[in-house]
């Protein structure tokens, strides 16, 4: 029987792909039966496009379900990985059925996720494209893009309401002009303006906060009589000022050491019945902190006690804050066990202003036991303790170190910031290291960190240093159209280089420039373009400065006083320095240990060397500070007209008091001995500083071209002086100082002179003579 060969069956038929139209439907009812879980979608997904998902969404059947269409969307995002890309028209078509049913955090946590990930701002154009948005929709994008910390974008789409004349509600509004005047951008307080104007237009009624955010904003760029401005129009929209509104102005007003027109502010404050708070007294305490108004600190003190108001840990703060700055560490800490008494706890501030001004005034090992002390009383350190260490570690050049505390600051949970980085560059560049200075600039950049005004104005001080000014000149330039904050700082570093390098006419210029672009100079920016022209020979010039920052409000410091005062002595014009002195004192300056060396190098600079004693017995009698230098200037001016016993006396008294001669003390007195040929003085003088160990290493540095006569009478160098000289250098130069003193001793027998730097060879040997006998085991 013939057997017909097997053939293989064909595969089984696949059923087709179920019509888009059923998917709809199928998914549609999945979702509408509220007992049926998601996952029963799951066998839909490989039919799922994107066209569908968004039918699904926008069905009639589900449009009155946004918790099922929310969960949905969801489902799809983390289901489909073709969705996410594609899934715009479909948020768009779910958020209006959130909307209708107040679910707006749902609305805007959906457009915060993909704002996160939209780094092409697809979502962005798309808005922009809709041609008839609900208000609900942009308000909720507005914000969104607010706190995605794009508030440029955000702008767009309020231009796009006010093209719709859509009216924003206020929260939107408010909450807009918060974002932009803290947005780093020079436009920044400019568009929140905008803002507010068109807001108004589309009949917004602001509240006092909006009122507070422009004030805030106007602050930030110091426009103080636009800030002050906006008080009086808030009436105009039935609003009044607040405590907020106030100490604002007054934060900003202190900070730029414009105490009287505080005072103003205050006394208005009060006519609208508003009293000040804890904060108010804070701000003035920290302004007058800055001025080292102590008296008026603690009357303030007592006027918070009266009107019920304690002092916190932020007003102890801020004292200890000063007393650190003024290198009056132990009173800080004082204040700090006085903190605890009265049961207020320092904070993480208390301590990093402690250990700041350890380090900074070299009590190094006090710093990093407060830094111990901080784990142990429960106080954790934070990114500004860190932050100090590097600070620190970068100032005494060991970078090394510095890293090594950024590796601990990344340990503790702590990224490193902006002031982080700057303190590198900054570090990297006081060692001339700019290769490590850039790299790190371009290290922020790749942690997305933007380089801020710190960074700028730290280069900028660098190429000043180095005398690239055409460099630092170009970078303001291109940073300003860059759109970067430029700062008076960036300013003043470039005023003060081309001062420097003797070019006041364009330092002058960049000065003009800083105010046509609204920069308001403080104190410390006054007082760099008056130190300019002072040094420039342009007193007169420098007083009409002055004139124009009393006028703006601020209040002169010592350094201001004092650096018009050394720019007349500096000219020769010391009666006038005395006047304008005097004229000051009556307008509460308080002179310093620095005006009265001022005033005493001015008077022996023009041979007043009485009137300089006079002065000098007058401010000890007032029990007034003195140093070294004040007496170094007399000693150096008595010396100088012979009068050597007047100098010993002021010698001994400096011992009295404990003020320590240094060098320059010396070499005044051993000086002025040899020049009167009494050269056994010196040495005797030298060898008695030598045994009380007070003679400085850097003694005797004398001018060496000069020669010493070795008796009372003037005798000419002949051929047997420069036989005795280069002997007696011969002997010094072996080592051989016994030899050498026993020939110098010869040669002023025979009245014979050698020249100063003979006998500075001899004194120097001297020196190293009795320091090594010191050495010697006893």
């Amino acid at each position: 029987m013939d057997q017909t060969p097997s053939r293989s069956s064909p595969p089984p038929l696949q059923p087709p792909p179920p019509a888009p139209s059923e998917i709809i439907q199928t998914v549609t009812t999945i979702l509408a039966s509220e007992n049926m879980p998601l996952q029963a979608l799951n066998t839909y997904i490989p039919h799922l496009t994107p066209a569908l998902i968004l039918s699904i969404i926008s069905s009639k059947t589900l449009i009155s379900r946004p918790n099922i269409l929310l969960s949905f969307y969801r489902w799809a995002q983390t289901n489909l990985p073709s969705f996410p890309h594609n899934s715009i028209p479909s948020l768009l078509s779910l958020l209006p059925s959130l909307f209708a049913y107040q679910k707006f955090s749902d609305a805007k946590s959906l457009l915060l996720g993909f704002i996160a990930t939209d780094r092409r701002r697809d979502l962005h154009l798309s808005i922009l494209r809709l041609t008839k948005p609900s208000k609900a929709l942009l308000d909720t994008a507005i914000g969104a893009y607010v706190q995605s910390g794009q508030p440029h974008l955000a702008l767009h789409i309020f231009k796009k309401m006010k093209r719709l004349h859509l009216r924003p509600n206020l929260r939107t509004c408010n909450t807009l002009l918060n974002s932009l005047v803290r947005y780093p951008s020079s436009q920044s307080v400019l568009s929140s303006r905008e803002v507010f104007e068109d807001s108004i237009k589309l009949g917004v009624l602001p509240n006092v906060n909006t009122f507070n955010i422009l004030i805030y904003g106007y602050c930030l760029e110091n426009k103080f009589k636009n800030a002050m401005d906006l008080l009086n129009v808030m009436a105009e929209y039935n609003c009044s000022p607040d405590n907020v509104s106030y100490n604002t102005i007054l934060n900003a007003l202190c900070k730029k050491g414009q105490l009287f027109a505080a005072r103003d502010l205050l006394l208005d404050m009060k006519s609208w019945g508003l009293l000040p708070n804890k904060t108010t007294f804070n701000i003035l305490v920290h302004g007058y902190c800055k001025l080292g108004w102590l008296k008026e600190v603690a009357n303030l003190i007592d006027l918070m006690t009266q009107n019920n108001v304690l002092p916190d840990v932020w007003t102890y703060n801020m004292l200890i804050n000063w007393f650190c700055n003024e290198g009056r560490i132990e009173e800080a800490f004082k204040l700090r066990d006085q903190m605890e008494n009265l049961n207020l706890l320092p904070d993480a501030v208390s301590y990093n202003t402690l250990i700041n001004g350890c380090l900074e005034w070299s009590q190094t090992s006090e710093a990093f036991k407060l830094v111990e002390e901080m784990s142990e009383k429960g106080v954790k350190p934070n990114a500004v303790t860190h932050n100090i260490m590097v600070k620190w570690y970068c100032k005494e050049g060991r970078m090394d170190d510095a890293s090594n505390t950024i590796r601990k600051m990344e340990e503790s949970g702590f990224s490193p910031d902006c002031v982080t980085y700057n303190t590198l560059i900054n570090g990297y560049c006081k060692l001339g290291n700019m290769g490590e200075a850039f790299r790190m600039m371009d290290e922020m950049g790749r942690k997305n960190m933007k380089m801020d005004t710190v960074t700028l104005n730290t280069v900028l001080h660098t190429l000043c240093r180095e005398k690239k000014l055409e460099k630092a000149d170009r970078m303001l330039s291109s940073a300003r159209k860059r759109g970067y904050l430029i700062d008076e700082i960036s300013y003043s570093t470039l005023i003060v280089g081309y001062f420097k390098n003797e070019d006041a006419d364009r330092a002058l210029k960049l000065w003009d420039e800083m105010l046509e672009k609204q920069i308001i100079p403080s104190i410390m920016t006054y007082n760099c373009i008056i130190g300019g022209l002072c040094q420039s020979g342009k007193t007169e010039q420098a007083i009409s400065k002055l004139n124009e920052l009393l006028e703006s409000g601020l209040m002169p410091d010592e350094i201001t006083y004092n650096t018009i005062i050394h720019g007349y002595c500096r000219e020769g014009d010391v009666d006038t320095a005395f006047q304008f002195h005097n004229k000051m004192v009556e307008n509460s300056f308080k002179p310093d240990v620095f005006t009265c060396n001022i005033l005493l190098h001015g008077l022996c600079g023009a041979g007043m060397l009485e009137k300089a004693l006079k002065l000098f017995k007058t401010w000890v009698s007032k029990g007034k500070v003195i140093d070294t230098v004040t007496y170094n200037t007399l000693i150096t001016s008595l010396c100088k007209e012979g009068r050597l016993d007047d100098a010993f006396n002021l010698l001994l008294e400096m011992e009295e008091k404990e003020v320590e001669p240094d060098h320059y003390t010396y070499n005044a007195i051993v000086t002025a001995l040899t020049d009167a040929g009494r050269v056994m003085e010196a040495e005797e003088f030298t060898s008695k500083m030598l045994e009380k160990g007070n003679l400085p290493v850097q003694v005797l540095q004398l001018d060496k071209s000069k020669t010493v006569v070795t008796n009372e009478t003037s005798e000419e160098s002949d051929s047997s002086s420069v036989a005795y000289s280069e002997w007696i250098n011969e002997l010094c130069t072996e080592g051989k100082y016994k030899d050498a003193m026993h020939i110098f001793r010869e040669s002023k027998q025979k009245g014979i002179a050698v020249d100063k730097s003979t006998y500075i060879n001899l004194i120097d040997g001297l020196i190293k003579r009795r320091k090594s006998i010191s050495k010697e085991p006893r």
